[in-house]
Protein backbone atom coordinates (compact mmCIF):
# COMPACT_ATOMS: atom_id res chain seq x y z
CA UNK A 1 0.00 0.00 0.00
CA UNK A 2 1.49 3.42 -0.93
CA UNK A 3 1.11 5.88 1.47
CA UNK A 4 -1.23 8.61 0.64
CA UNK A 5 0.05 12.65 0.89
CA UNK A 6 -2.44 13.12 3.33
CA UNK A 7 0.17 11.15 6.02
CA UNK A 8 3.23 12.64 4.05
CA UNK A 9 1.53 16.23 5.40
CA UNK A 10 0.89 14.98 8.83
CA UNK A 11 4.34 13.35 9.08
CA UNK A 12 5.92 17.30 8.44
CA UNK A 13 3.80 18.73 10.66
CA UNK A 14 4.40 16.26 13.42
CA UNK A 15 8.12 17.47 12.54
CA UNK A 16 8.10 20.59 12.91
CA UNK A 17 5.96 20.36 15.90
CA UNK A 18 8.95 18.61 17.33
CA UNK A 19 11.75 20.55 16.40
CA UNK A 20 10.22 23.72 17.63
CA UNK A 21 9.24 22.64 20.73
CA UNK A 22 12.16 20.63 21.17
CA UNK A 23 14.33 23.60 19.80
CA UNK A 24 12.84 26.34 22.15
CA UNK A 25 13.78 24.61 25.46
CA UNK A 26 16.55 23.03 24.52
CA UNK A 27 17.83 26.48 23.59
CA UNK A 28 16.67 27.81 26.98
CA UNK A 29 18.62 24.75 28.68
CA UNK A 30 21.62 24.81 26.25
CA UNK A 31 22.20 29.06 26.76
CA UNK A 32 22.44 28.24 30.51
CA UNK A 33 24.78 25.37 30.37
CA UNK A 34 26.93 27.26 27.88
CA UNK A 35 26.83 30.97 29.23
CA UNK A 36 27.90 29.19 33.08
CA UNK A 37 30.38 26.82 31.21
CA UNK A 38 32.57 29.68 30.12
CA UNK A 39 31.91 32.32 32.96
CA UNK A 40 32.91 29.74 35.58
CA UNK A 41 35.68 28.34 34.11
CA UNK A 42 39.05 29.20 35.22
CA UNK A 43 40.50 33.52 34.72
CA UNK A 44 36.85 34.29 33.50
CA UNK A 45 34.35 36.93 35.04
CA UNK A 46 33.08 34.57 37.63
CA UNK A 47 35.36 31.81 38.04
CA UNK A 48 34.06 29.16 40.02
CA UNK A 49 35.69 25.33 40.48
CA UNK A 50 33.19 23.91 41.80
CA UNK A 51 29.80 25.01 39.64
CA UNK A 52 32.24 24.27 36.23
CA UNK A 53 33.42 21.04 37.87
CA UNK A 54 29.47 19.99 38.50
CA UNK A 55 28.15 21.36 34.89
CA UNK A 56 30.78 20.31 32.54
CA UNK A 57 31.01 16.19 33.00
CA UNK A 58 26.92 16.40 33.00
CA UNK A 59 27.40 17.91 29.83
CA UNK A 60 29.89 15.60 28.52
CA UNK A 61 27.44 13.03 29.73
CA UNK A 62 24.48 13.43 27.88
CA UNK A 63 26.56 14.34 24.57
CA UNK A 64 27.98 10.89 24.70
CA UNK A 65 24.98 9.10 25.04
CA UNK A 66 23.36 8.37 21.67
CA UNK A 67 20.04 9.54 21.24
CA UNK A 68 18.63 5.85 19.95
CA UNK A 69 20.11 5.36 23.58
CA UNK A 70 18.80 8.44 25.53
CA UNK A 71 15.45 7.89 23.89
CA UNK A 72 15.16 4.07 25.31
CA UNK A 73 17.18 5.21 29.20
CA UNK A 74 14.88 7.93 30.05
CA UNK A 75 11.42 6.14 29.27
CA UNK A 76 10.11 6.28 32.64
CA UNK A 77 10.96 9.75 32.78
CA UNK A 78 9.24 10.61 30.11
CA UNK A 79 6.41 9.03 30.91
CA UNK A 80 6.25 10.82 34.26
CA UNK A 81 6.29 14.15 32.23
CA UNK A 82 3.70 13.88 29.82
CA UNK A 83 1.92 10.32 30.49
CA UNK A 84 3.66 8.46 27.77
CA UNK A 85 6.70 7.22 25.99
CA UNK A 86 5.32 6.93 22.74
CA UNK A 87 3.88 9.66 20.42
CA UNK A 88 5.26 13.20 19.57
CA UNK A 89 5.05 14.88 22.60
CA UNK A 90 7.12 12.29 24.13
CA UNK A 91 9.48 12.53 22.09
CA UNK A 92 10.33 15.94 23.08
CA UNK A 93 11.54 14.94 26.64
CA UNK A 94 14.48 13.19 25.24
CA UNK A 95 15.41 15.85 22.34
CA UNK A 96 15.57 18.67 24.90
CA UNK A 97 18.12 16.59 26.98
CA UNK A 98 19.58 15.58 23.76
CA UNK A 99 19.64 18.94 21.98
CA UNK A 100 20.72 21.18 25.50
CA UNK A 101 23.57 19.52 25.91
CA UNK A 102 24.67 19.99 22.54
CA UNK A 103 23.26 23.75 22.26
CA UNK A 104 25.57 24.30 25.25
CA UNK A 105 28.71 23.31 23.89
CA UNK A 106 28.48 25.51 20.80
CA UNK A 107 27.65 28.35 22.85
CA UNK A 108 30.23 28.00 24.75
CA UNK A 109 32.63 28.04 21.92
CA UNK A 110 31.19 30.80 19.93
CA UNK A 111 31.31 33.12 23.26
CA UNK A 112 35.04 31.45 23.74
CA UNK A 113 35.85 33.11 20.74
CA UNK A 114 35.27 37.28 21.85
CA UNK A 115 38.42 38.82 22.68
CA UNK A 116 39.62 38.71 26.10
CA UNK A 117 40.16 42.76 25.00
CA UNK A 118 36.41 43.61 25.59
CA UNK A 119 36.10 42.25 28.83
CA UNK A 120 38.67 43.88 29.87
CA UNK A 121 37.92 47.10 28.75
CA UNK A 122 34.22 45.91 29.93
CA UNK A 123 36.17 45.57 33.50
CA UNK A 124 37.93 48.71 33.01
CA UNK A 125 34.48 50.72 32.96
CA UNK A 126 33.32 49.02 36.07
CA UNK A 127 30.27 47.01 34.62
CA UNK A 128 29.62 44.22 36.33
CA UNK A 129 29.07 40.49 35.85
CA UNK A 130 25.62 40.75 34.48
CA UNK A 131 26.71 43.49 31.89
CA UNK A 132 28.93 42.20 30.49
CA UNK A 133 27.38 38.86 29.62
CA UNK A 134 24.70 40.97 28.43
CA UNK A 135 26.24 43.84 27.06
CA UNK A 136 29.51 42.95 25.27
CA UNK A 137 29.84 39.20 25.43
CA UNK A 138 26.16 38.11 23.94
CA UNK A 139 26.38 40.83 21.27
CA UNK A 140 30.01 40.49 19.92
CA UNK A 141 29.58 36.49 19.36
CA UNK A 142 25.68 36.87 18.50
CA UNK A 143 26.63 36.20 14.54
CA UNK A 144 28.14 33.40 15.47
CA UNK A 145 25.75 31.92 17.25
CA UNK A 146 23.03 32.00 14.91
CA UNK A 147 25.02 29.77 13.49
CA UNK A 148 24.96 27.51 15.91
CA UNK A 149 21.59 27.61 16.38
CA UNK A 150 21.59 26.70 12.38
CA UNK A 151 23.32 23.81 13.56
CA UNK A 152 22.12 22.50 16.65
CA UNK A 153 18.65 22.65 14.76
CA UNK A 154 19.72 20.32 11.74
CA UNK A 155 20.90 17.94 14.71
CA UNK A 156 17.39 18.20 15.93
CA UNK A 157 16.14 17.31 12.78
CA UNK A 158 17.62 14.69 12.25
CA UNK A 159 17.27 13.38 15.91
CA UNK A 160 13.46 13.40 15.06
CA UNK A 161 13.97 11.77 12.23
CA UNK A 162 15.57 8.28 14.35
CA UNK A 163 12.59 9.46 17.16
CA UNK A 164 9.85 7.68 14.80
CA UNK A 165 12.12 4.27 15.79
CA UNK A 166 9.91 3.91 18.60
CA UNK A 167 6.76 5.64 16.96
CA UNK A 168 7.75 9.30 17.62
CA UNK A 169 6.14 9.86 14.63
CA UNK A 170 7.55 12.77 11.94
CA UNK A 171 8.77 11.97 8.62
CA UNK A 172 11.36 9.11 10.75
CA UNK A 173 8.37 7.36 11.75
CA UNK A 174 6.76 7.29 8.32
CA UNK A 175 10.09 6.06 6.77
CA UNK A 176 10.54 3.44 8.76
CA UNK A 177 6.82 2.48 9.06
CA UNK A 178 5.17 3.18 5.33
CA UNK A 179 8.97 2.98 3.50
CA UNK A 180 11.19 0.52 5.72
CA UNK A 181 8.86 -2.17 7.27
CA UNK A 182 6.75 -2.19 3.79
CA UNK A 183 10.02 -2.46 1.33
CA UNK A 184 8.48 0.79 0.15
CA UNK A 185 11.44 2.01 -1.42
CA UNK A 186 9.66 5.28 -3.48
CA UNK A 187 8.34 6.24 0.19
CA UNK A 188 11.73 6.35 1.75
CA UNK A 189 13.25 8.44 -1.29
CA UNK A 190 10.37 11.09 -0.67
CA UNK A 191 11.05 10.94 3.08
CA UNK A 192 14.80 11.48 2.05
CA UNK A 193 14.38 14.83 0.06
CA UNK A 194 12.20 16.42 2.52
CA UNK A 195 14.50 16.19 5.32
CA UNK A 196 16.96 17.08 2.80
CA UNK A 197 14.94 19.97 1.66
CA UNK A 198 14.52 21.16 5.38
CA UNK A 199 18.21 21.06 6.46
CA UNK A 200 18.88 23.19 3.02
CA UNK A 201 16.40 25.63 4.34
CA UNK A 202 17.40 26.38 7.33
CA UNK A 203 21.56 26.05 6.82
CA UNK A 204 19.97 28.97 4.18
CA UNK A 205 18.35 30.75 6.48
CA UNK A 206 21.53 30.48 9.34
CA UNK A 207 23.91 31.87 6.76
CA UNK A 208 21.91 34.95 5.80
CA UNK A 209 21.31 36.17 8.77
CA UNK A 210 24.55 35.57 10.01
CA UNK A 211 25.99 37.41 7.02
CA UNK A 212 23.86 40.04 7.64
CA UNK A 213 24.66 40.91 11.43
CA UNK A 214 28.15 40.42 10.84
CA UNK A 215 27.84 43.80 7.95
CA UNK A 216 25.49 45.53 11.03
CA UNK A 217 28.54 45.00 13.54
Amino acid sequence: MKVSSQIIIDAIWETLYMVSISLFFGAILGFILGVTLVVTRKGHILQNKFIFGVVNPIVNIFRSIPFIILLVAIIPLTRLIVGSAIGTTAAIVPLVLHIGPYISRLIENSLLEVDDGIIEAAKAMGASPFQIIRKFLLPEAFPSLILSVTTATIGLIGATAMAGAIGGGGIGDVAITYGYQRFDNTTILVTVIILVAFVQLIQSIGNVLERRLRRVS
